[in-house]
């Protein structure tokens, strides 16, 4: 992870793009990009849904847009100073404590079937 963080911040370094790499524009461009992945699942049935990666370039197309949408959300993750890793550890971390294992499911019908 570390070393693809490198890679974006050389990649807009090179480029000058310093300056519009600020929290908000990093933000709406990470909502863009999962828009635009969004936006190839828009019509498609659930069925549809779970076979588009069996087709060449709806694949392609949601890979590059996960690539688009990791890019920008490392690039906010590093401007606004969160590891994205730690982050995501202690949010899982919150939601086993407030979303808990539930109990085995009761047979309210016991005596139907």
């Amino acid at each position: 992870m570390e070393g693809l963080r490198q890679r974006l911040v050389e990649f807009a370094a090179a480029r000058r793009w310093e300056p519009f790499h600020t929290p908000k524009n990093l933000a709406a461009a990470l909502s863009v990009e999962a828009g635009e992945l969004l936006e190839i699942f828009q019509w498609l049935t659930p069925e549809q849904a779970a076979a588009v990666m069996s087709d060449p370039e709806r694949a392609h197309r949601v890979r590059d847009e996960v690539a688009d949408v990791l890019a920008y959300l490392v690039q906010f993750c590093t401007a606004v100073g969160v590891d994205p890793l730690e982050a995501l550890a202690a949010k899982i971390e919150r939601n086993q404590h407030r979303f808990p294992v539930p109990e085995e499911a009761v047979d309210v019908n016991p005596d139907v079937g």
